[in-house]
C-alpha cells in the first residue's frame, strides 16, 4: 500500500476512536515504524509501505485504537526538547511539568540558592531529575522513588543524557530513604494528586494504562502532599526552596497544609500557561 493511503485511513480510524490530534498521532506512529522524522515522513507519502512495516504498524495502531498512549507504543516521549524512554512502569512526562521546571529556574535566577544538593521526590521516568542535573551543573542531584522498576527506567534516561556522575537514585517511600539532616538547597516533587473518587473519570489513556501509584493521591488527592509537608522540612537548608506540582483545584488546601508548619515561609502558588493554579512554592525558614 502507498504510505499516504495508510496514513489517511489511520487518521480516520483514530478520530473515530476519540483520539485527539489524530493527524499528528498517525504521522508519529508511522514515522516510528519507518524510522522517519516527521518531516521525512511527509516527504515520503508516495512510497510503498512494505508488508513487514504494514504489519507492525497495524499491530501498533490496534493498540492505539484501544487508547493505549502513543508514548508507550513508541517507548519514548519528548520532554524539555529531549527524548526520554518510557514504559508502563512510569508516568508519561507532561507539558505542565515543564512549566514547573521553568518556574524553578526563573526563580533561581532571581533569588539564588544556598550551597547544597538538589532532591527530586518521585523520580518516575527521570525527566525532572535529568533536567535538574543538566541545568544546575554545579549541583549534585538525588532522586527518590518507591518503585525499583521505575528507577530502572530513570537510570536508562540518566545514562542516555550523560548525567550519571552527578545523580544518585534511592529506593524508598518519600523521605524514609534520606538521612534526616538539613542538607538540601532545593527539593522538587510532582506527587500523586488526583482524588481517588475521580480516577474513573480520567481519559482512557490515563485511567487504563498509566501507573495509578503515580496518580492517585488518596480520597481527596492530598494524602501524599500532606506526607511531603511533614517530611520535607527536616532535610532542607535554611533559605532552601521547595517546589511542587499540584491539582488546579487544590490551591487553598495546599496553602493551608503548609501554613500549619512553622518551618515553611513565603508560600506561593503560581499559575500554569492556562492560568490555573499549578505550582506550589515554599521557602525553608
Amino acid at each position: 500500500m502507498v504510505l499516504k493511503q495508510v496514513y489517511l485511513e489511520s487518521v480516520q480510524r483514530l478520530a473515530c476512536a476519540g483520539v485527539a490530534e489524530a493527524e499528528v498521532e498517525a504521522a508519529l506512529l508511522l514515522g516510528h515504524v519507518l524510522g522517519y522524522s516527521r518531516s521525512q515522513f511527509f516527504l515520503a507519502l508516495e512510497q510503498q509501505l512494505s508488508q513487514p512495516h504494514l504489519s507492525l504498524f497495524n499491530t501498533l495502531l490496534a493498540r492505539r485504537l484501544l487508547r493505549e498512549p502513543l508514548a508507550y507504543l513508541t517507548g519514548e516521549q519528548e520532554f524539555w526538547s529531549l527524548p526520554f524512554a518510557v514504559s508502563k512502569q512510569v508516568l508519561i512526562p507532561r507539558p505542565e511539568t515543564e512549566e514547573l521546571l521553568e518556574k524553578i529556574f526563573a526563580t533561581l535566577r532571581e533569588v539564588g540558592l544556598p550551597p547544597g544538593p538538589v532532591l527530586d521526590l518521585g523520580v518516575g521516568s527521570g525527566a525532572i531529575t535529568v533536567v535538574l542535573a543538566r541545568e544546575l551543573e554545579d549541583r549534585l542531584v538525588f532522586g527518590v522513588d518507591l518503585s525499583l522498576e521505575t528507577l530502572l527506567v530513570a537510570r536508562e534516561n540518566i545514562r542516555r543524557h550523560q548525567v550519571e556522575s552527578r545523580i544518585f537514585l534511592l529506593n524508598g517511600d518519600w523521605l524514609t530513604a534520606i538521612r534526616q539532616e538539613r542538607r538540601f538547597a532545593l527539593v522538587v516533587s510532582n506527587p500523586p494528586y488526583i482524588a481517588a473518587t475521580v480516577m474513573d473519570t480520567l481519559q482512557p489513556e490515563v485511567r487504563d494504562f498509566e501507573p495509578h501509584r503515580a496518580l492517585n493521591g488518596g480520597a481527596d488527592g492530598l494524602s501524599e502532599i500532606r506526607a511531603l509537608a511533614a517530611q520535607v522540612h527536616p532535610v532542607m537548608l535554611s533559605g532552601g526552596l521547595f517546589f511542587m506540582e499540584i491539582g488546579a483545584d487544590q490551591q487553598e488546601a495546599v496553602l493551608k497544609i503548609f501554613a500549619s508548619f512553622p518551618e515553611y515561609d513565603r508560600l506561593q502558588i503560581h499559575p500554569d500557561l492556562a492560568g490555573l493554579p499549578r505550582i506550589f512554592q515554599a521557602q525553608r525558614c
